[in-house]
């Protein structure tokens, strides 16, 4: 499917959080979970945006993206100069369904490559995660954590927070093993 004009804002909100993060704004956790929540949503719309059951999404993925746009642009202004307009101009040519920021094609199910200033790993599962759970750890970590299938994640984040992360993502891996004894 094409790419929808949601996932360049998408991408601009990742960019302009990942620069903030270099300048040294600390970043709410509210923050990265709308962004992830605005990518996790992205992709089950994508799988069929003829089913109507999908086509409710579009409300949320707005709601996620404007929450953390407004958030990001409130931290943006902070600073002189041309900063926050600069981003703004990159907000608005997303929602016209420009290309602000190329995203990599690929027919693999996995996410490739995280954004710039993240790292990023993926973790299969044996068996479907619960959303909540991961959500939770999510939001404590400050990472982003995307479901590629019900029993696929990829986790984006500073390597410190990844690693915290997959320490608790690990009792998945403790509980899968506990129940094929």
């Amino acid at each position: 499917m094409n790419e929808l004009p949601a996932e360049q804002t998408w991408l601009v909100l990742v960019e302009l959080l990942t620069d903030l993060r270099k300048k040294g704004v600390k970043i709410p956790k509210k923050v990265t979970k709308n962004i992830q929540m605005a990518k996790t949503v992205i992709n089950f719309y994508k799988v069929d945006p003829t089913d109507p059951e999908r086509q409710v999404e579009v409300k949320r993925i707005n709601e996620f993206l404007t929450t953390a746009q407004n958030s990001l642009m409130t931290m943006a202004n902070q600073f002189s100069g041309d900063y926050a307009d600069d981003w703004m101009e990159k907000l608005l040519q997303a929602s016209r369904g420009e290309e602000v920021y190329p995203q990599k094609k690929t027919d693999s199910k996995f996410v490739i490559g995280a954004p710039s200033g993240f790292s990023m790993i993926r973790v299969n599962f044996k068996a479907p995660l619960s959303e909540d759970r991961v959500q939770e750890i999510a939001e404590y970590h400050n990472v982003i954590i995307e479901f590629v299938e019900d029993h696929v994640i990829a986790v984006y984040g500073d390597q410190e927070n990844l690693k915290k992360s997959l320490q608790e993502l690990s009792t998945f891996f403790k509980e899968q093993l506990q129940d094929t004894d």
